[in-house]
């Protein structure tokens, strides 16, 4: 009987340790999301979002956006929403959108750089300074986001 026993409890042992060598791996490939920032396969499709900025049709662009916001709490969303917003001179509502974007992912690297660009904009060049700051935590080897933002900055410094 207590052979049985031991086989069994060695079958038990051995099925558990399959179970947590095939769970492990999967659950340390998949990103953890918060309920509201979606990302991924159920990211909204931004490709005519973007056209419509490239060709710099932001009244287009800012319904799409409006729309897409109305059923999704995403953080590209957000920040495209105030990029949009201080395009068109709204700077108070683009601050709250890039906020938004903000909180649900802070290290989003273009809300980072959009926000340092508002402040640049607007004359806040400590607050853009400290985005920037942000940045090169973000990108310690460099990035696009960061350059662009220190561009901004250089060039209102220069004037």
């Amino acid at each position: 009987m207590k052979r049985s026993f031991l086989g069994r409890n060695a079958l038990f042992g051995l099925l558990g340790a399959i179970a947590v060598l095939t769970v492990v791996p999967v659950a340390t490939i998949m990103p953890a999301f918060a309920v509201d920032d979606i990302e991924g396969a159920d990211a909204p499709d931004l490709t005519a979002v973007k056209a419509k900025l490239d060709a710099k049709d932001y009244k287009g662009a800012l319904a799409d956006l409006r729309d897409l916001a109305q059923d999704n709490q995403q953080a590209d969303v957000y920040n495209l929403l105030g990029f949009t917003l201080r395009k068109t001179g709204d700077f108070a509502t683009a601050l709250t959108y890039y906020n938004k974007a903000l909180e649900l992912k802070p290290d989003h690297k273009a809300a980072r750089e959009y926000l340092g660009e508002l402040y640049v904009e607007t004359g806040d060049m400590a607050k853009a300074n400290q985005q920037l700051a942000s940045l090169q935590k973000l990108c310690p080897a460099g990035c696009e986001e960061l350059s662009d933002l220190q561009k901004a900055i250089d060039t209102k410094v220069t004037k």
